[in-house]
């Protein structure tokens, strides 16, 4: 797959001698490399290991299972109210007195630590419609061998991995580059307490890959320091992923989205981090495509790093929603926290400390064309120090609402610079912003901002001004 090449990018926008421009559409630059690929199961010849793994499915609803303690909720005496299933006529241990009922079947395949038993156990899950696998605690299952890209076999259908405490999936550092995971179309993986790291392709998703048509979820899980030469260094997601209550960190992807791409697939993060993600066009997250959608909620995007545009956080297009999400020590070339071309609904949103090292836009870059929507929120400690727009850099449609921007810091229009749009603003404070030129609070260039004082907002305290060619904003 080719990959282009950003390393010489365009220069980013310089104050003085000329008017500032608009912000390019970044979010277009590697869109062609980030589609699926179609990675099919391999077959895997019998082992030992396999051979134990097939007698488990195989056995797994025969009554004379062997009880695994602490399944499902259960203590070595039965239920968690210290029940036997057989209603009193047990013997109190795993196995009854067979005079009771049959004894459940304990949730799941266990699979021991062991590299071949885990590819056994996938791939005779692939081949009987799917299961629970239930991994080793304190266990590496350390991957060195190429299956068709990845270190595991492709996920074709309904598959749960269930880890424990310090459960890691990890190829090894000395081998071929393969991702850890590929989730083809109508495969649906989940995955429980788990590690995944070390994975490295010259393609997409270093950590994992889902295909159009593929389903991922993690829970309490951590996808990490893995590395894609394309996109989605953690992560490249062309289906639906949903991240809960996990970490997404330390990734690097060639071109974008250093933590997930989202390439026209269904993303949803629920009180999750993706922090310290590297990548030449957002670090963080990259969603691309027209039909890619975001939601976020009770979330953190921290302390990624863009070497172009876009530290944090890239929404190209569609219909997308943040609330109660912190993004915050995100830096870039420009674009130093989320660049915005699509529609999006910022509420309860911190939009703190990021930074645009030399070009527009420290907090929040909302391209021609974008619709965006701030309510409740906090923009708060941004800076583009050497060029324009602090705070917000604006040429769409941007609304704020209830909302507060503070502390920012640019060359021009240390709060807002808007350009071209419109921003309109409903009981909003911009208060305490530095312009080291002109516009401490808002700077409008050629565009239309509307203060609506009569429903509380205020501009005020901002140096070395408030406005500049603001109507009914005080100097």
């Amino acid at each position: 797959m080719n990959q282009q090449d950003h390393t010489h990018g365009p220069e980013p926008d310089r104050p003085g001698g000329h008017r500032t421009r608009s912000p390019r559409r970044w979010w277009a630059v590697g869109l062609a490399g980030v589609t699926g690929l179609a990675l099919t199961t391999v077959g895997i010849a019998a082992t030992p290991a396999a051979d134990a793994i097939g007698r488990a499915l195989t056995t797994d609803n025969r009554t004379d299972t062997p009880h695994q303690p602490n399944a499902d909720n259960r203590d070595k005496h039965g239920d968690s109210q210290g029940n036997h299933d057989d209603k009193g006529k047990g013997n109190g241990k795993s196995e009854g007195n067979g005079k009771g009922k049959k004894e459940k079947k304990p949730p799941g395949t266990p699979v021991p630590c062991d590299t071949d038993a885990l590819i056994a156990a996938i791939t005779l899950a692939n081949a009987r419609g799917g299961a629970t696998l239930n991994l080793a605690s304190k266990c590496t299952y350390l991957l060195t061998a190429d299956i068709a890209g990845a270190g595991l076999p492709a996920i074709t259908t309904p598959i749960t991995l269930n880890g424990h405490t310090h459960t890691t999936i990890e190829r090894a550092a000395a081998v071929d580059e393969f991702r850890i995971l590929t989730v083809n179309t109508g495969g649906d993986l989940t995955l429980n307490k788990l590690k995944i790291t070390g994975g490295q392709t010259t393609d997409n998703g270093g950590g994992i890959l889902v295909d159009p048509g593929g389903t991922l979820t993690t829970n309490h899980s951590t996808i990490t320091r893995n590395i894609a030469d394309g996109a989605g260094g953690g992560i490249a997601n062309n289906g639906t992923t949903t991240v809960k209550h996990s970490t997404v960190s330390r990734n690097t992807a060639g071109t974008s989205g250093g933590g997930i791409v989202n390439a026209n697939g269904l993303l949803t993060v629920t009180t999750s981090q993706v922090k310290a993600n590297t990548a030449d066009i957002a670090g963080g997250i990259a969603s691309l495509g027209s039909a890619g959608t975001v939601h976020m909620t009770k979330s953190v995007i921290a302390d990624n790093q863009a070497q172009n545009a876009a530290g944090g956080l890239l929404i190209s297009q569609g219909v997308n929603t943040i609330s109660d999400t912190t993004i915050t020590g995100n830096t870039a070339l420009q674009y130093g926290g989320l660049l915005v071309s699509g529609q999006l609904t910022l509420r309860k949103v911190e939009i703190t400390k990021n930074t645009a090292s030399a070009g527009i836009g420290g907090g929040l870059v909302t391209d021609s064309g974008a619709t965006v929507v701030i309510e409740k929120s906090l923009i708060k400690g941004n800076a583009a120090a050497m060029n324009s727009g602090g705070g917000i850099y604006n040429t769409g449609q941007l609304v704020l609402r209830d909302s507060k921007v503070v502390d920012n810091q640019a060359t021009l229009g240390g709060g807002i610079y808007n350009i071209d749009g419109v921003t309109t603003l409903f009981n909003t404070q911009v208060v305490k912003n530095l312009a080291t030129t002109d516009g401490g609070g808002i700077f409008n260039d050629n565009g239309t901002v509307n203060l609506n004082t009569a429903t509380g907002t205020v501009v005020i305290k901002n140096r070395p001004n408030n406005c500049v060619d603001v109507p009914g904003c005080p100097a």
